[in-house]
């Protein structure tokens, strides 16, 4: 997520600085964003030229301290609040002032993280989706205490990234997820039920309602780990049975099912096409 909001900004004209805790995985980000200008190149949206000005606005760094002249910090941390909160105490006061902070986080609180500096009336969320560079939605949340400043001028960042932002009370899950993720776990709890196969239920929303893949082909996507992780952050505030998470769902992320990028979830990836499992 990080990599592909930072070629966002860039793309969209912006000076980027990108700060990762190592260089091993800032050199892994930086190519990434390389292969994928060039298959925007490949493909005709973007010239060559354009490429190399979008590479040139990307700054890589390891040192905090290089945020500095940052109008605005967009972090993309994993969801751990001890680890986000940690970091933007340390950059409260390297920042100028009236930058704004913006958390890209999917379940936790904007309250929470904006509380860990001095400037809560300066602190949005901005929910990006993925991959960023495709994906037109961006949710500009905002707290009890954001500025109307600070929300509006977050609004039109999003907005001159070429995204079409919609505001967001500070809940947790804020707009999509608080709708998508009971429809996720239901999913699963229709399989653990004997409803559907796992292919059958896929199968049935894309050509039911339209959609551009089934539940459990978006879980893998997406990964069981984070969707456990997200249903624990909301459960946690909700307190609703829709938010908890079913039983499959703890069993295969503590047998290292991930989904799609530990090659297995609820189909295997190991083959030529996916297996649903059994």
């Amino acid at each position: 997520m990080g990599s592909g909001i930072a070629q966002t900004a860039a793309q969209s004209g912006y000076e980027t600085v990108v700060v990762e805790v190592e260089q091993k995985l800032l050199d892994k980000g930086l190519s990434g964003i390389d292969k994928s200008l060039g298959k925007f190149v490949e493909k005709g949206k973007l010239s060559a030229d354009e490429k190399g000005k979008c590479l040139a606005r990307l700054r890589g760094t390891t040192s905090l301290e290089d945020l500095a002249g940052c109008d605005i910090v967009v972090e993309a941390i994993t969801e751990n609040p001890k680890i986000k909160k940690e970091t933007y105490t340390a950059i409260d006061s390297i920042v100028k002032k009236d930058a704004i902070f913006a958390s890209n986080t999917s379940s936790l609180t904007i309250t929470e993280l904006s509380m860990a500096t001095a400037r809560p009336k300066q602190f949005v969320g901005l929910h990006f989706f993925n991959p960023v560079p495709l994906m037109k939605l961006v949710e500009v949340v905002r707290t009890i205490l954001t500025s109307d400043e600070a929300f509006n001028t977050a609004f039109e960042f999003a907005k001159s990234l070429g995204k079409d932002p919609v505001a967001a009370r500070d809940n947790s899950g804020f707009i999509v997820n608080r709708l998508l993720v009971p429809y996720l776990l239901d999913a699963i709890r229709a399989f653990e039920e004997g409803v559907g196969s796992i292919e059958d239920i896929d199968k049935a929303m894309q050509l039911g309602c339209g959609y551009p893949m089934g539940p459990f082909t978006l879980l893998d996507f997406v990964g069981l780990d984070t969707t456990y992780y997200i249903t624990e952050v909301m459960f946690n505030e909700y307190r609703e049975k829709r938010f908890a998470s079913p039983a499959l769902l703890r069993k295969m992320v503590l047998a290292g099912r991930f989904g799609r990028k530990s090659g297995a979830g609820f189909y295997d990836y190991s083959g030529e096409k996916p297996v649903p499992m059994k």
